[in-house]
Parts: C-alpha cells; structure tokens; sequence
C-alpha cells in the first residue's frame, strides 16, 4: 500500500511514471534521471511484501546534511506544478509476488485517479524479431484506453509500435503474441491493464546488460519527445542531471594496495 511521508498527496489526473525491472535496469537508471533533473520530492514510499527489502542513502543527495537522508525499495516522489508522480523501484519483485505486486500497483492506479501511467522497460536484444534488427531499438505499446487518449500523435512522430511474433517459427505466423523477453512485470502489467480499461503506455529499448548508461539517455529522451519534461538541446544528454549514486554503480576503484 502507499503510504506517505506527511499528509497524504493527491494524485488526481496525474502522470504516473514507473520502471520495470528489466534488462539492464534501464527504467530504472531513466527514472533516477527525472527525479535527479527534475528535483522531484518524496511524498510516500509502497509497503509491500512483495519486493526484497533494500534500505540505503539518499541517492540524490545534494550536500552531505542531504546524503544522509534514508531510501527504501520502492519511494514516490511527485512535482505538482506539472501534474507528474514517479514511483521508483529499487530491489527485485519476490518470484512468488509477481501476482501479488501487479494487483498492488493496479489497485493504487485506479484509487488515486491517475489520468495515464507510463512504464519505462527494455527487452533483451539478442532475442529480437528479424522486424526488429533495423532502423531504431526503441519501441511502444498502448492499452485500448490510452490509444483513445493519445490518438495518432505517436504514429506522427514516427514512433514504432511493438511487433507481435510467431508463437513457433514451426507455427503459422497467423498465431503471433507480445513477446518482451527480460521485460520483467512488463507484459503482465500491460495486458492486466488492457483488460482492465486503464490508459498505460509501455514505452521499451533493445539492450544488453553492461554499462546501460547510454540506454537510459536513450529511452528518458524518447520519453521526452512525447512528455517534453525537459527543453531539448544539441547534445540530449545535458538535458539530464546524473544523481550522485551513479559514481558507484559499477563499485568503487580499485583499492591501490592491490598494486
């Protein structure tokens, strides 16, 4: 459940922006991007059973009075001025809790009356379509509600809906089904969500696990193409301000004594 941090905010109409745990944290790594630039408040954090439990500092702190300032697994910030909420997620869903999660996240979706909720996911690139190997790694999918929202405005800027593939390459290719290897919950949430009526839009890049860096600059500026949370510059990754917490996301240096 949402719990929150002092009196309990209002989410009425409000974008909800969340990652999934997927492929190279790359939803993970943007969202961190929009509440770093955007200097976004905590407003509340998600108690639940369902994620492993992570306690750790600040990861956007700003002065040493700030870095010592607590985070858990999943925090909620919010920037009212422009109608926008971010839930970050910061440990694995349980294996047992995918379910359980799911229903978490739906239930607090429709009783704080977001007007749309964004998914920011990726999908293993090895595992691509044939379709899928030329032209751009970034792609998207809409839930019936949100299409009714959104129209045609994505189609106008080119964007690249998700292919359906084969169920079997031995199988007719009449039978195709959504196919996000390494998207986590993604695919799940979404059909739950068609299901359900409610507008949720996936937005996902082809990556590798590695340095996925360059594929959160990649997937928050597709992002902004359609949200404009940021002016856009010449080079689109001034846009963003890097947290402090991403000096360490590949350990410390290597300790001289080793020398």
């Amino acid at each position: 459940m949402f719990v929150p941090v002092s009196s309990a905010p209002t989410f009425k109409d409000f974008t909800l922006i969340m990652p999934a745990i997927s492929v190279g944290n790359v939803g993970q790594l943007a969202v961190d991007l929009i509440i770093s630039t955007l200097n976004l408040n905590t407003v509340g954090y998600i108690h639940t059973a369902s994620l492993i439990p992570m306690i750790g500092n600040n990861p956007y702190a700003t002065s040493d009075e700030t870095s010592t300032e607590l985070s858990t697994n999943a925090e909620v910030y919010s920037l009212p001025e422009i109608k926008l909420a971010v839930l970050q997620i910061r440990s694995p869903i349980l294996q047992t809790k995918y379910r359980q999660f799911q229903n978490l996240i739906l239930t607090w979706i429709k009783t704080s009356e977001f007007s749309k909720a964004i998914i920011l996911s990726s999908s293993h690139a090895y595992q691509r379509d044939d379709r899928q190997l030329l032209g751009t790694p970034l792609r998207y999918l809409l839930t019936p509600a949100m299409q009714s929202i959104v129209g045609d405005n994505l189609q106008m800027m080119n964007w690249k809906k998700m292919e359906k593939i084969a169920v079997s390459p031995e199988i007719s290719s009449t039978r195709q089904h959504l196919y996000i290897p390494g998207g986590g919950i993604t695919k799940q949430l979404y059909n739950v969500c068609c299901s359900e009526g409610i507008p949720l839009a996936v937005l996902l890049v082809f990556c590798s696990e590695g340095d996925n860096m360059p594929d959160a600059f990649v997937l928050i500026n597709y992002l902004n193409e359609w949200l404009h949370l940021v002016e856009n510059a010449c080079d689109q990754s001034s846009n963003w301000k890097i947290p402090c917490s991403w000096r360490l996301l590949f350990g410390s240096g290597i300790p001289p004594a080793l020398f």
